[in-house]
């Protein structure tokens, strides 16, 4: 982590919003916008700067499982709005990933296992262990996570956007797959899903490797 991050002062203790609609990230009625930003760059950088200097595994669960415990309509709430290339932005793409993961492992194995192939390069980078299942999937998004703070947050940025990557090229290659092999116009739409779900997965990784880079210059905030 950069310097000029370590030192910043101690923000004022955050507050957490009560859980509302993921649909509906609009920021809390009783707040200003500015107060809305306010608060979610504060949590973010309390919840970094707590966990990698707590150096305690107990912690760093908590906080790798923290939809867990807040649900995901309420980190929404806090995060979702921020752009991505800001601290709360990054680490709610990390979340959201974690999330759809464990609802979802079978499908991401399917999609990460279709793209590796055609992703090479960034499925070194993700570390994924062979073969690629619904288990390994859960194990890298959790460590990912862990790495945000117990290791180099930026490391773990790359991790998730070579992650994305792969996983963006097989949902293209299943998408094509679809196409090719069937005339049936509801597989045809599932296809087109998959194709624009796959280019805004391609935004999420560029975004994440940028967000490594501002980190190890000290400006993502």
């Amino acid at each position: 982590m950069a310097e000029s991050n370590q030192d910043r002062a101690n923000p004022r203790r955050p507050a957490f919003f009560s859980p509302v609609s993921m649909d509906s990230r609009g920021g809390p009625q009783s707040l200003d916008p500015a107060q809305v930003t306010e608060v979610a760059h504060e949590t973010a950088a309390v919840i970094v700067r707590t966990g990698r200097a707590a150096r305690d595994p107990q912690l760093t669960s908590r906080l790798v499982a923290l939809v867990d415990d807040l649900g995901l309509s309420t980190v929404a709430e806090l995060w979702a709005d921020r752009p991505a290339r800001t601290l709360p932005g990054a680490l709610w793409r990390l979340y959201a990933l974690r999330e759809w993961v464990c609802r979802d492992a079978v499908g991401a194995s399917a999609d990460y296992a279709a793209g590796i192939r055609f992703a090479d390069v960034p499925h070194v980078v993700a570390g994924v262990a062979e073969p690629p299942g619904p288990v390994e999937m859960l194990e890298l998004t959790d460590a990912i996570l862990t790495g945000v703070f117990e290791a180099d947050l930026a490391i773990a940025l790359e991790r998730a956007s070579g992650f994305c990557r792969v996983v963006a090229a097989g949902r293209v290659q299943r998408a094509n797959d679809s196409d090719t092999n069937t005339s049936d116009v509801h597989d045809q739409l599932w296809g087109s899903a998959q194709t624009r779900r796959a280019a805004s997965l391609l935004t999420t990784a560029d975004d994440l490797e940028a967000c490594a880079r501002l980190w190890r210059k000290g400006d993502l905030l």
